[in-house]
């Protein structure tokens, strides 16, 4: 697919749920760090967006990120992160801006990341409850970057074209790998069922004398 142009804001945020003790937007923990580029547009409103599952914060993690979703030579605002100059080189034009030392918000700073990821954390908190598999992640930032970036579209046909379409090209999804959890616990196999009475009634036979033969 087409790389972002233009003006590209690009942060990480973490999704998941609220991690008790845990201070600052990149503390590791059980939520699953994601990226964001949104391009911006003049005098004002965004463009596209991409977002990917990163696996860390690292020079190498972003460089993979804006390489795959920006085109180079694009204009990347950044915060003062320092693993976005080693990402981003010389191949684009980084502006970077230090949220703290700025004085403002860091949704007024950087308003078209946060934008669009506030708008699909509560549309997972919405359509999924809030709740989801680390595995399904993905697919489901693909869902949301595919009715962003169409948000405007006034033709369902080629909606629903460019949907077929992609559905086409990608690998085949069985029922089973959509519902399956992989962080389920393997369940001890079942023991075969003992013929014969209950526990509760597996008991020697009383002695009754007047039973016995006379």
């Amino acid at each position: 697919r087409d790389r972002l142009t233009g003006t590209v804001e690009v942060d990480e945020t973490y999704f998941g749920g609220e991690e008790p003790g845990l201070r600052g937007g990149r503390q590791k923990g059980k939520k699953v760090l994601v990226g964001v580029a949104v391009e911006l547009r003049e005098p004002r409103g965004f463009g596209r967006c991409r977002m990917a599952v990163l696996a860390d914060a690292s020079a190498a993690s972003l460089e993979r990120f804006v390489t795959e979703n920006v085109e180079e030579g694009s204009t990347l605002v950044t915060d003062a992160w320092s693993s976005y100059p080693p990402a981003v080189r010389d191949r684009y034009v980084h502006k970077p801006i230090n949220v703290k030392r700025s004085g403002q918000p860091a949704h007024v700073v950087l308003p078209g990341v946060h934008r669009v990821a506030s708008l699909a954390k509560r549309w997972l908190a919405s359509t999924h409850q809030g709740r989801f598999d680390d595995a399904h992640l993905p697919n489901y930032l693909n869902e949301f970057v595919f009715r962003f970036n169409r948000r405007r579209s006034t033709s369902r046909g080629l909606l629903f074209y460019r949907l077929l379409e992609l559905a086409v090209d990608h690998d085949p999804v069985r029922y089973r790998q959509l519902v399956a959890n992989s962080r389920s616990k393997k369940v001890p196999p079942v023991p075969p069922w003992r013929r014969g009475p209950p526990p509760t009634l597996d008991r020697p036979h009383a002695e009754r004398p007047w039973r016995s033969a006379s």
